[in-house]
């Protein structure tokens, strides 16, 4: 079973994808690893895990807003992470959490960001549900 309804699904994952790239395109100066380490262990995240129709729908501005109001969250001076790579690793985390059904804050810690950053090369010009099998349930 599937974490909530694939309606939602094409919507979550480019979403977050977007946020996690407007972040680093905006945030040049600031952590984007950090936020995202932040944000997918965060309420608003679990909302999202938790198929609350209301976070579900927002677009990458609205959650962005609603993250930073709901989570209390400040960026973090540091490096932003550069070109498709931040949009690609949130779409990653997305469909990954969707697809296996587990809480966002766990996959964070099974695959975590660096993972990510190292196999970017080798996944990212796969299909997406393909990159997530490969990586498999961890």
């Amino acid at each position: 079973m599937k974490a909530y309804a694939e309606e939602y699904l094409n919507d979550v994952v480019e979403n977050q994808g977007k946020l996690f790239d407007y972040v680093a395109q905006n945030f040049p100066d600031k952590d984007t690893e950090e936020f995202i380490n932040f944000y997918m262990k965060s309420k608003t995240r679990k909302s999202i895990d938790e198929s609350q129709a209301y976070v579900n729908t927002m677009d990458y501005k609205e959650l962005w807003n609603y993250f930073q109001k709901t989570d209390q969250y400040k960026l973090e001076a540091g490096k932003g992470l550069d070109g498709f790579m931040p949009d690609w690793i949130g779409e990653f985390y997305a469909y990954y959490q969707w697809y296996y059904n587990m809480p966002s804050s766990e996959v964070i810690q099974k695959i975590p960001v660096d993972f990510l950053e190292k196999a970017y090369s080798g996944l990212h010009d796969l299909e997406l549900d393909l990159a997530v099998k490969k990586v498999g349930e961890v």
